[in-house]
């Protein structure tokens, strides 16, 4: 698959199905991969930390999580056919699992919620009241103290799954994936944010307006005020495209 490189980052130059048809053929043939979806913000994060893009730049596949990314391979003259969005990736292979063919684990997020499950637990039980046929390899929320990371590990292999969503949140679920990968069995990991959330309905996703006009991080913000401050990495990577090109 071609790749399209974006301020440093390697992306394959994927749309939806592709991407889950790589995700795929991982799995049928046995071989472990990574999946890592950054959007604008933690492309800028990977430039502002040497570390963390070693960490981010060693996944298998790189797909665009927003539309900031794709607009500056625009810029850059080396467009990227669409953004791939996580949550959206991360449904499609919930849907596509429902008839068997894929078990999923679910690692991330609260312990508790008020309906008295954790978010990974709501998340698994949510999408199987949506896809009928689905239901979690095993649960974990996202609090685990690496004492618990053996356990949590042999827990994860123990279910048999294929797939591996971890939701910690950048940077955390990243740098957790790349210490602990050799030690997993899933085929597929894949680092997801605040998906389990998504699915859980404890965080409500941008109505489809807001995304169709790409402007989900307008809705976030506005949801989320405090964001202001991790907002501002999002026009800082867009000049600094520019000026990059220009250079």
């Amino acid at each position: 698959m071609e790749k399209i490189k974006v301020r440093g980052l390697d992306f394959d130059n994927v749309n939806m199905d592709e991407a889950i048809e790589m995700v795929e053929g991982y799995i049928k043939r046995g071989e472990q991969c990574v999946v890592f979806t950054p959007n604008a913000e933690i492309v800028q994060m990977t430039l502002e930390d040497e570390d963390f893009k070693e960490i981010v730049s060693s996944a298998q596949i790189l797909v665009p999580d927003g539309a900031g990314v794709v607009l500056a391979s625009k810029i850059l003259g080396t467009p990227l056919k669409s953004k791939v969005p996580g949550c959206e990736l991360a449904e499609n292979l919930v849907r596509l699992s429902a008839d068997g063919r894929y078990k999923i684990f679910f690692y991330g997020s609260k312990p508790t919620t008020e309906d008295g499950m954790s978010v990974a637990e709501l998340a698994s039980k949510k999408m199987s009241e949506k896809y009928e046929g689905f239901t979690a390899a095993g649960t974990s929320h996202g609090y685990v103290k690496p004492e618990g990371y053996a356990e949590l590990i042999e827990s994860i292999n123990a279910s048999g799954a294929d797939i591996l969503f971890v939701c910690l949140g950048v940077p955390m679920q990243e740098k957790w994936i790349v210490a602990h990968r050799e030690e997993l069995k899933p085929r597929v990991i894949i680092g997801l944010g605040g998906t389990l959330d998504v699915f859980a309905g404890t965080v409500k996703r941008a109505p489809r307006f807001f995304v169709k006009l790409n402007l989900e991080w307008l809705y976030r913000l506005m949801k989320e005020p405090k964001r202001i401050g991790r907002m501002m990495k999002l026009p800082k990577f867009i000049l600094g495209t520019i000026f990059s090109k220009e250079k």
